[in-house]
């Protein structure tokens, strides 16, 4: 019997949930998952290393990096395709801290820009 899969921590909710191709026109939708966003946002949004997302995201690295190859696909797809595109689901906890634009431990955006001197 395989492990249970480990929840993700997500710092932040997407502001947008649907996208969907200019004209109104979509030849398909694609459903990214919340966790998938957040690598996303960490990652290509904040800069942050595989390394640093997994600590955010309390999962290993490897488990970042097939959340994160998953995402860009979605992406790719979205893009080319003319796909649209909603990010709902996926197997995710929000930080307790969210109502406060911040999550907890050493991985925690808004800690980490403060470091870097960004706020």
């Amino acid at each position: 019997m395989p492990r249970p899969k480990k929840c993700r921590r997500v710092c932040k909710m997407p502001r947008c949930r649907q996208f969907i191709p200019q004209g109104g026109r979509a030849d398909g939708q694609i459903c990214m998952t919340v966790d998938e966003y957040e690598t996303i946002r960490l990652m290509d949004h904040l800069g942050y290393t595989q390394e640093e997302c997994a600590r955010q995201m309390g999962v290993s690295r490897p488990t970042v990096t097939g959340i994160y190859e998953s995402a860009r696909r979605k992406l790719a797809a979205f893009l080319v395709e003319g796909r649209s595109l909603s990010i709902e689901g996926g197997n995710y906890r929000l930080c307790p801290m969210v109502a406060h634009g911040c999550g907890k431990g050493g991985g925690c955006p808004k800690k980490a820009a403060a470091h870097r001197g960004e706020e």
